[in-house]
């Protein structure tokens, strides 16, 4: 079993599907509207097949965003997206330049060995950073 894709729900939907293709050369597939719930979507594709559905709903409302990592664990359900990268400070500095929001640089991880880093998107969700430096076997 593996997760076949993260759900997103975004206020501009245009807005930040061109930021997640800019920033990580993500592909669009298979938007899709269903106009009787206000509700239009999009996946994004990635590399390792990875998937992610953005989703704008009209009335939706979005939470306000933390500050920093720990204070985003203050309010329960999903938290945060993770990617693995191989060069974390490369990646986080391109994403920074394409407009992501700092929140911590790439530091050494409590797990020996990681490094990682939080940024967020446009809309101030969180985004994680984890360059694990090794294989890890399944």
């Amino acid at each position: 079993m593996h997760i076949d894709h993260v759900g997103l729900s975004v206020g501009d939907l245009d807005a930040q599907l061109a930021w997640y293709q800019e920033a990580f050369g993500f592909a669009v597939a298979n938007p899709f509207a269903l106009e009787s719930l206000g509700l239009r979507g999009a996946f994004l594709l990635g590399p390792d097949d990875l998937a992610i559905e953005l989703l704008e709903r009209t009335g939706s409302v979005h939470r306000r965003p933390a500050t920093s990592a720990p204070d985003e664990l203050l309010a329960q359900g999903w938290g945060h997206l993770c990617l693995r990268v191989d060069d974390i400070t490369a990646v986080y500095q391109r994403l920074l330049a394409a407009g992501a929001g700092p929140v911590s640089g790439p530091a050494p991880s409590p797990e020996p060995g990681v490094r990682f880093a939080y940024l967020t998107d446009p809309e101030g969700n969180f985004i994680e950073l984890v360059d694990r430096g090794r294989p890890v076997s399944a």
